[in-house]
């Protein structure tokens, strides 16, 4: 279904992020995953890609797996890194051909070892133009762009910032999906600025529960920075163990969740890392999963 008509139903929208797994045994553990968190009817989940570009076979392996083998709304991604415009475009075809009918379209992060990003030849500098490119040549498509409560790392210039987020909807885009975060008044402060912007598509709400001081590490390096507070580090610093760790975790993002559900946000996105016992409980915690309801196929 194209996402423009699935978040125009009423109610909180809940979805997942997964990435493409590079080995079978890891495939098999994803699709475990999938199957409990499809129990929670998802409006759509979305397949990431790697840095540079890197997993972009897999991404489009998986998208096309969960195509044929679920019932579930896919959103892929798609980045400008590292590739032109042809190959950006024959990746659509191949999409479109199969029924994919949303993607998400980032300008992405360089590969590593790269300073910054360097646009390929014949390829696309900024994320507008890929939405407009998109928007132009495959004008049926859904489209989802990124949004940065936190502010974007390459963009000090808070200003400058929303005139970049406002030429992406400009160009074509269909909703606003956020970085994950750990206040939500940075969140709010966001959707505020959007307003004023003359931003008017949905915004979604990117969060992603701490599960390990390793995993903290990780959320740090790839939401660029993400800031996490002190309140939630003390509490991270005093925790004996992992398993400790993620019951704080799993307790922040769920008063998080509890707060943005209150304050009728229009979707709410679970960085999920793969895994679904954490989105599981926070599901539980909120009281608002409905019966066991897979959208998977039998097959």
């Amino acid at each position: 279904m194209h996402i423009a008509k699935v978040l125009k139903k009423p109610g909180t929208h809940f979805s997942f992020e997964f990435f493409p797994p590079k080995t079978e045994a890891a495939s098999n553990a994803l699709f475990q995953s999938i199957k409990e968190l499809a129990t929670i009817n998802p409006s759509y989940v979305s397949i990431t890609y790697g840095a540079g570009g890197s997993t972009r076979e897999l991404t489009r392996d998986l998208v096309m797996r969960l195509q044929r083998e679920t019932h579930l709304t896919v959103v892929a991604h798609m980045t400008t890194v590292g590739a032109t415009r042809d190959e950006i475009r024959r990746l659509l075809e191949t999409y479109v051909e199969n029924g994919i009918e949303n993607v998400m379209a980032l300008r992405g992060d360089p590969p590593k070892g790269q300073a910054g990003y360097e646009p390929p030849k014949d390829g696309f500098k900024y994320a507008a133009e890929l939405v407009g490119f998109i928007k132009k040549h495959f004008p049926h498509l859904g489209i989802g762009v990124a949004g940065f409560p936190e502010g974007h790392p390459e963009t000090p210039n808070r200003l400058k910032e929303m005139d970049y987020l406002k030429a992406k909807v400009d160009a074509g885009a269909d909703y606003i999906c956020t970085q994950l975060f750990f206040k939500n008044g940075d969140f709010y402060d966001f959707r505020d600025r959007c307003e004023l912007a003359g931003i008017k598509v949905p915004i979604i709400a990117g969060i992603m529960p701490i599960t390990s001081r390793r995993g903290m590490e990780r959320i740090s390096e790839l939401a660029l920075g993400a800031r996490i507070p002190a309140k939630l580090l003390r509490a991270i610093m005093r925790a004996g163990n992992d398993e400790s760790v993620e019951k704080v975790g799993i307790q922040w993002a769920t008063q998080q969740v509890f707060d943005l559900f209150d304050r009728s946000v229009t979707g709410i996105h679970f960085y999920t890392l793969n895994r679904s016992k954490p989105t599981l409980k926070i599901y539980d915690a909120l009281g608002v999963r409905p019966e066991d309801k897979s959208r998977l196929s039998s097959d």
